[in-house]
């Protein structure tokens, strides 16, 4: 038995997915002509009270499109210094966009209102004009927090004070949502724009969708065309993630509780040094100073158990709907039995 642990993105299509991918309709994208493409994008549009989808090989590209739509060369995004618009996107930002980035150390992977406060700058010539807030939901780094909506607000109306943009990288958005109980429209009311993945813990083999008002996505698609993502008959892509919007969502409740099962074992290890606040479905730790990552990963991998360094001394697992019951069970009892 193999456990696979490197990340919830992993995942293979159901055999109903499948299904539903072989009885797609499907049509031209890049003339607009593919329905199933089209109905993906109406029903993300309105789950956030939007006006407007597009679908996207990838969430690094709808996080890079939302950065090249709302800022100019010179421009300046604020974001937690962890988030993986700055960390893990290949510098993208300035890439594709000229812009600068503006990380600031948060908790566990989170932002306050007073912090990006901070973070705007003054108007002077030498200095990047601040025009971009990214928030990252939940956060990678900070092993799965959540933000709630209540400490979206603030930072959603000292944006408008402020005049500056709102986006959300909203990848594992629906992990934090079945926790909360909170209305995908509320989270739309809060962001000028919402990136989502359908490939992480939603199951779909390919795809991410960038949520936002008409103009926007209007724009959004020539970016989108000029960056390589213009493709044909995406409905069979399109129609995983229809069917994962409509069947994999409440699901993702058994990962998150199934990574707090494991959470509060690895929390209890004495070659454990500490393990992040377990929100949902990925698990961070550090492991005692006479330890590193590669260490255990070798150990794992040993037992069948695969998992990704995080650090020279810390270690992820994330959960998804190919790990089951068994093999959670199996994982806390390899783990229980290892001598470090």
């Amino acid at each position: 038995m193999q456990i696979n642990l490197i990340s919830d993105t992993v995942t293979r299509p159901t055999p109903a997915m499948l299904e539903a991918m072989m009885r797609a309709e499907v049509g031209d994208d890049v003339f607009g002509q593919d329905p199933t493409v089209n109905r993906l994008q109406a029903r993300a549009a309105a789950m956030f009270g939007k006006e407007a989808a597009l679908f996207c090989p990838s969430g690094t590209m709808t996080n890079q499109i939302a950065v090249k739509v709302h800022t100019r060369p010179l421009d300046e995004v604020v974001c937690e210094e962890g988030a993986h618009v700055y960390r893990y996107e290949t510098g993208g930002y300035a890439f594709h966009s000229g812009a600068a980035i503006q990380p600031v150390p948060g908790r566990w992977g989170k932002l306050t209102a007073e912090q990006v406060a901070a973070a705007i700058k003054p108007q002077h010539d030498w200095l990047p004009r601040t025009r971009l807030v990214v928030l990252e939901n939940t956060t990678n780094t900070g092993g799965g927090s959540y933000y709630t909506l209540d400490e979206v607000r603030p930072i959603r109306a000292l944006c408008r004070r402020h005049g500056l943009r709102l986006h959300l990288d909203g990848a594992r958005l629906f992990n934090a949502l079945v926790e909360t109980g909170e209305r995908t429209e509320d989270w739309g009311a809060c962001f000028d724009s919402i990136s989502i993945c359908l490939s992480k813990g939603l199951g779909a083999p390919v795809g991410s969708l960038l949520i936002g008002d008409a103009d926007f996505i209007a724009e959004a698609r020539r970016f989108r065309k000029v960056m390589g993502g213009g493709w044909r008959q995406a409905g069979y892509l399109a129609a995983a993630g229809l069917y994962a919007l409509e069947h994999h969502v409440d699901r993702l409740r058994e990962d998150n509780a199934r990574a707090r099962r494991i959470g509060k074992v690895l929390a209890g290890l004495p070659w454990v040094k500490e393990v992040r606040p377990v929100r949902t479905n990925i698990i961070v730790f550090d492991l005692a100073d006479h330890l590193t990552a590669d260490m255990l990963l070798a150990k794992l991998e040993a037992h069948g158990i695969l998992a990704a360094p995080f650090g020279p001394q810390t270690v992820r697992f994330v959960l998804h709907l190919d790990v089951t019951e068994e093999m959670v069970d199996r994982t806390i009892v390899v783990l229980q039995g290892l001598k470090m």
